[in-house]
């Protein structure tokens, strides 16, 4: 089968479009044939090898540890182990698994949920890492109610598109950051007011807000509590700045040595889409209340250019790659 490799850490050069051995499904396993899989900030970390920390903890030293891209997808089901109940030969899936910029991955029943209807197989490729990450932000972390305010920092990134519209499907007033070229689209998507970034330091301005989701953008946990209520919450998934040592990773730890000592609340956490989540997921896009974003596709064989084109500013949403040309 073809599948994107590597065997280095480095710039999109190291990305290699070559044949691997087909996978086979041990007995809890699924066997699915991928038909889309999308583009994340995993992909770019895990292909150039930072934050170094990381190398640490998550990755290997010197190498890639898993050769093969790509986190989530969205394809058929083709084989399955002999303790799998939950799905069938046939069934359309999506979820997060791991290796999927190739025709094939493996996967769990935990990793997967049947894919909403109404989609894509490229529209459903974009959903599951960042949909999720959404979701757990605003849902668990941030808890946020109907009526509260929420600042969502990197409105139009692919995390941000599906925040905006879940956090409006919460019942919240949703203010989005964002550039110039994005504040129509991030309207569109149900925020009630938009900062433009080069002209706004919302840590700067008078408004206050219950929640802060700060997904973007590299202001400190210090400097945000100036925008957050006596009582309200800042919950941080990401954002840049900090170099290739440390990241974000510097601010994030900050923000956690911050958090006893402050009022206001500090959360700190890693998504996993798992089916429960992809089940919440796929309600709401079958309700009509949210959809995904996709700034560019791209066949697996470019999946080279599509990483260097999220590494170099991408458009807003998500960036996929579908298999359609890549036998």
């Amino acid at each position: 089968m073809k599948a994107i490799v590597q065997d280095e850490y480095g710039s999109a050069e190291v990305l290699r479009f070559t044949d691997i051995v087909r996978p086979t499904p041990a007995d809890d396993e699924l066997l699915v044939r991928v038909g889309a899989a999308s583009v994340g900030a995993w992909d770019w970390h895990d292909m150039r090898g930072d934050p170094f920390v990381m190398r640490l903890f998550a990755r290997s030293l010197r190498k890639p540890k898993n050769p093969v891209l790509g986190l989530d997808m969205a394809g058929e089901v083709v084989a399955v182990g002999a303790g799998v109940s939950r799905f069938k030969p046939g069934d359309a899936v999506y979820g997060e698994c791991g290796e999927t910029f190739a025709e094939y991955t493996l996967a769990t029943e935990d990793d997967l949920a049947p894919a909403p209807t109404g989609l894509s197989v490229a529209e459903a490729a974009a959903v599951p890492i960042a949909g999720a990450t959404a979701l757990l932000g605003l849902r668990d972390e941030a808890a946020l109610q109907p009526g509260e305010t929420v600042l969502i920092v990197g409105a139009a990134g692919g995390v941000g598109t599906f925040a905006v519209q879940i956090a409006k499907a919460m019942g919240a007033e949703v203010t989005g950051v964002c550039g110039p070229d994005s504040a129509e689209l991030v309207r569109s998507l149900g925020a009630d007011h938009v900062l433009d970034y080069t002209k706004d330091d919302f840590t700067e301005r008078s408004e206050r807000y219950d929640v802060i989701f700060q997904i973007a953008g590299d202001a400190s946990a210090w400097a945000c509590r100036r925008a957050l209520e006596p009582a309200g919450r800042l919950v941080l998934c990401s954002g840049d700045g900090g170099g290739r040592v440390l990241g974000p990773i510097g601010r994030i730890a900050a923000a956690m040595v911050m958090s006893p000592f402050v009022r206001q609340k500090i959360r700190v956490y890693v998504a996993k889409a798992g089916t429960k989540n992809l089940q919440a997921l796929t309600e709401l896009i079958e309700n009509g209340e949210l959809r995904p974003v996709i700034d560019a596709t791209y066949p697996l064989s470019e999946a080279a250019e599509a990483i260097h084109r999220f590494g170099h500013g991408h458009g807003p949403g998500k960036i996929v790659l579908t298999m359609e040309q890549a036998a």
